[in-house]
Order: C-alpha cells, then structure tokens, then sequence
C-alpha cells in the first residue's frame, strides 16, 4: 500500500489536475504540430511503469502526428481521480482500467464503445472470456492489456525438505501439509490474507459467490457462501498456519515472510513476479512453485480473474478518440504484449504473444497454466465494490474481534445499498 502525508497527497493531486487532463489538452494542441494524448497508467511506478513509458516512446516515433503525455497514477487514487475528472473537466483520453471499474465507468457513460474500432481489430486474438469481462449491456468498453488470476505459490525447497512434492490439491491439504513443514522445516507453512478479494476463492471453492447477478440476489449469506468462510478462517489457526494479520500493512508483511523464506505458501497474483525474484529465497527462479489455488468440498477451484483494460475516454473530441483508438492497437499489439510481459513479468492477454521467449519465465509460464481455472467477474457494475464491506468484516472476523455471522450479516446490510434492487 501507498502512503503519504496530506501535504504531498494534496500536491499529487494539484499536479495531476494541472497536467493530466485529456480536456485541455485538447486546446493546446497547435494547428501545426502534433495532437497530444494523455495516459494515465496506473502500474506499478518501479516496477512497470518505465516499460510503459519506453512503449509511449516507440508509439510516438511509429506515429509523428501524435503526441502522448504519459501520467502514472497511483493505483489506488486513479479510480476516485478519474471518476471525478470525467465527471466534470481534466479527464485523460486514455485509463489504463482495472477490469473491475471498466463495466462501472460504461455505466456512467465515460467511456467509449469500441466495437468496430481499429482498437479490436484483433479481438479474435484475445482471451474470450477477457473480452466479454470488458463488456457493459452487450457493447465493449476496453481492450486487455494484462490479465491476472491468484495462485498458491510456493517455496519448492521448503516442501522438499518436508517430504512434500506436490502442491496441496484441497484446503485440507494444505493443513496438513503446513503441519508438516512446521514440524520438519521449522517454518510456517501458509499465511492467509483476510482481504476479501483473497477470501473470494473459498466461495468459488463452495460454488458460491457475493452475489448472484443473474438472479438479482445477495448471496453472501448463502450455506454455500458460509461453508467456504468458514474454511478461510480455519487456516489462521493450526499447527503451521500463522495467525490472522489485521494491521494495515499486513500486505507488506506476507509479501516478506515468503520472499524472505520464513513462511512456505502464501496465496498471491502474478503482479508480485518480478518481487519474488527479488526475494533471497527465490534468487533461483526454479524455486519458485506455482499452482492452483486448492480446491474446496465441492472439488472445485478458481479465482477472480483480474487485470487491466485500456479504455477511451468518450468525452474527448473525435481527433483525440481516434488518436487513442491508435494508440490502444499499438499497446495491445502481441509485439507490444511480448514487451510487456518480457520486462515486467505480468500476463498476456492474446495467445500470440506467449512466444517461446516469454514462456521461458518460469512465474509466467505457471500462472498460464492456472488462468484455464480463473472465474471471470459479473457484468455488474458494482460488483468489485461488494469487496469493500467485506474487508472491513472480515478484518474483525480473522482478529477474533466479531464472530463470522455477525460479520456477514453486517457485510450483507452494507451490500444491500450498493445494490438496492438485489433480494437477499
């Protein structure tokens, strides 16, 4: 997570409003020179952001009418910034969108439909499912830049050294292995998240979900729904399995204990890569192992299909949208995917772009093999935000603050208003 003091968030965000907005771009533009785009990025700004930005470069010598001012965002302000922005003035041309904000932007009519757009040109390309999930009432909203699912990853030599070859296939596994790798090895053997983005794939574990969109009905409450949280707080209590993190920095902290070797499995995105590497127990990058997340009673095993879209701001002018249509073609191209995931470790979008080369990453080629199992999100604008409510329960639930039913009970009243028309 991010932090700042109130002054430099307060200057960030004069900075961004001064400088990032595709509006006034568009009326400083010369009649002579080229027509300026703006971007705001929102990846990682150590990390993948240069990436981004050598790519900016290359599109604008591929393409001299056309400048990009390229803005990276923090991650976490952009949704809020630019929700602001299109509502008013000073919103970029481009936004480099979470998958979850793409169907609730199209909602509210900032962005631009691009179907029949040189921007899917390629659409036969991409992933299906990662089309559809850019999708708002039957039109698409953005094209997929970078995908992402969770994994249990794991260290291979800590298994090893506990008898263990195989990643646990089910929770109950995994609690039994982490018995053993605290008896043999010394180390915790799985540290959970209670975020409930993580907590997600023990529903699907259930067969459940937050809600069922498709019968209008919230569902967090379900016996199905239940059974699986119940399953997720099993696993911060027991022999090898370390106990719940609740401070606001618990992210942090399990990111460490695993690149660090101080705890065998945790349950992590692709984004995290290029850190693992970095890790003093990954400097082989062959330790690193990768699989599904385990599977819950019912056999069944997934998580939510993440990633980023690049969407159009629809209420630029039209040189500026065409300019940007351009722009998402190059981005998106299987070259400049190649590039992406080369440098940055993240995921394709298109099955031409896992070239033998990208392939060779040994992170990447294991979180290929488990997107077959990742469970693409609703077309429900608000979906991403029912996640909200629930870290703040699940939070007290896994500190042993509140126990689970009242916290899905709070978790569900909190989820009746950001879908008012949902039954229970």
């Amino acid at each position: 997570m991010r932090r700042g003091i109130a002054a430099t968030a307060l200057m960030a965000s004069l900075a961004l409003t001064a400088t990032a907005c595709g509006g006034d771009d568009s009326g400083s533009d010369q009649s002579d020179g080229p027509l300026t785009i703006t971007w705001w990025d929102t990846s990682n700004a150590t990390n993948e952001a240069p990436t981004y930005r050598a790519l900016a470069k290359d599109f604008e010598k591929a393409n001299p009418g056309i400048k990009v001012k390229y803005v990276n965002v923090p991650f976490d302000q952009a949704q809020n910034k630019f929700d602001t922005a299109a509502g008013s003035k000073g919103a970029p041309d481009i936004l480099r969108s979470e998958v979850g904000w793409t169907p609730a932007f199209a909602k509210k009519s900032f962005f631009l439909p691009l179907d029949g757009t040189e921007a899917l040109a390629d659409q036969g390309k991409f992933q299906p499912s990662l089309i559809e999930q850019a999708k708002y009432d039957g039109k698409t909203y953005g094209v997929p830049l970078v995908t992402d699912t969770l994994a249990l990853v794991y260290n291979k030599a800590i298994f090893k050294k506990a008898g263990i070859d195989e990643a646990p296939a089910t929770w109950d596994d995994l609690k039994s292995a982490a018995a053993k790798i605290k008896q043999k090895a010394g180390v915790d053997g799985y540290w959970g998240s209670t975020q409930a983005y993580y907590a997600q794939s023990f529903l699907y574990g259930e067969g459940a979900d937050t809600v069922d969109a498709d019968a209008k009905k919230i569902t967090v409450r379900s016996p199905a729904a239940v059974k699986g949280y119940e399953t997720w707080e099993s696993l911060f209590d027991g022999k090898g399995l370390h106990k719940a993190d609740t401070t606001a920095d618990a992210y942090a902290h399990i990111q460490e204990a695993f690149v660090s070797g101080k705890v065998a499995s945790i349950v992590q995105g692709p984004w995290e890569i290029t850190n693992f590497y970095k890790g003093s127990a990954f400097k082989d990058k062959g330790n690193l192992g990768i699989a599904t997340v385990p599977a819950g009673s019912t056999g069944k095993a997934g998580a939510p299909t993440g990633g980023h879209n690049l969407s159009v701001y629809a209420g630029s002018d039209k040189a500026h949208q065409d300019a940007s249509l351009k722009f998402l073609k190059f981005m998106t191209s299987a070259k400049s995917q190649e590039t992406i995931a080369l440098k940055n470790s993240t995921l394709p979008t298109r099955d031409d772009a896992y070239t033998a080369e990208v392939k060779a990453d040994p992170g990447i080629a294991g979180y290929q093999k488990v997107l077959s199992s990742a469970q693409p999100r609703p077309a429900l604008p608000e979906y991403s935000s029912l996640w909200g409510p629930l870290d703040t329960e699940l939070n007290k639930v896994a500190g042993g603050n509140e126990p689970l039913d009242k916290g899905l009970s709070n978790a569900e009243t909190a989820i009746a208003k950001l879908v008012p028309d949902f039954g229970k």
